[in-house]
């Protein structure tokens, strides 16, 4: 019989609890696996679909589940009102979207920022579903405080993946809707001070001091970032203009000057 004993498994991989520590595996199914080491054991998360790799109801999670029956309310009915979640359905929401929590946190460590956007804007879908739908009036202020880290993280995902393009402007304006929309949400619960005492808000405007810093001032970079956009986003015939833009300014800036020779 194989052990089930997991000390072979931690002392190989030592607790840090100064960071959060995540790799990748492959499982006995052939498939990459997420690891999160944590103080007493290991989480093992999917990397597609819900983390624990159930399929409630025959859905990817619980809450792909609840919003094909708000779909099917809504074509029934023509419209949201009357569509409810009990107060067991709210919970195990919320216990699904801790699995997504872990996960998230780990894709951010090993900087997959593309997941990390698509589980953070997922949980913020849990958010609003609770807030809108949930028959108790607690389930659906629950999960509310944690609104403003969901924006945050998600902003500094797709700031991230902005910057590996090059694309320094659309990243400014990811962290700016992010703070926009923080604001916003202290203003609505009435907290409109707390805002600027928000770790979120810090984290973020650090981010935009980064992404400041990190703009081209230089014509040429600025030119040949644009350049390496076009090309990623498949705008070819752009990128043809700005190819030309950018082999001439080289050509400027290696072309040797012509004295003039003294007359008289």
């Amino acid at each position: 019989m194989a052990s089930l004993d997991l000390r072979r498994i931690l002392a190989d991989w030592e607790h840090e609890s100064s960071q959060i520590s995540v790799r990748k595996i492959v499982g006995d199914d052939g498939t990459i696996k997420i690891q999160m080491r944590l103080d007493l054991g290991v989480l093992q998360m999917e990397l597609a679909g819900r983390p624990d790799g159930k399929k409630p109801h025959g859905c990817e999670s619980l809450l792909a589940h609840h919003e094909k029956r708000l779909a099917r309310h809504i074509q029934k009915n023509g419209t949201e009102l009357g569509f409810e979640l009990t107060v067991e359905e709210c919970a195990a929401l919320r216990e699904e979207a801790v699995q997504y929590y872990h996960r998230y946190l780990a894709e951010f460590v090993l900087e997959d920022f593309e997941a990390v956007e698509s589980d953070t804007a997922r949980n913020l879908r849990v958010l609003d579903l609770c807030r809108n739908h949930a028959l108790d009036e607690s389930d659906q202020f629950t999960l509310e405080q944690h609104r403003p880290y969901l924006v945050m993280m998600n902003a500094r995902s797709k700031a991230h993946q902005a910057l590996r393009r090059g694309a320094f402007k659309m990243a400014q304006i990811q962290v700016k809707a992010a703070l926009q929309t923080i604001h916003e949400f202290y203003v609505s619960v009435g907290q409109e001070e707390a805002y600027e005492d928000s770790s979120e808000v810090s984290i973020l405007q650090a981010l935009a001091r980064e992404i400041r810093a990190r703009v081209p001032t230089d014509p040429l970079e600025r030119l040949e970032a644009e350049l390496q956009r076009a090309v990623e986003e498949e705008r070819y015939e752009d990128a043809v203009v700005l190819r030309d833009r950018v082999a001439a300014m080289h050509e400027q800036a290696n072309a040797v000057p012509v004295r003039k020779r003294k007359t008289g």
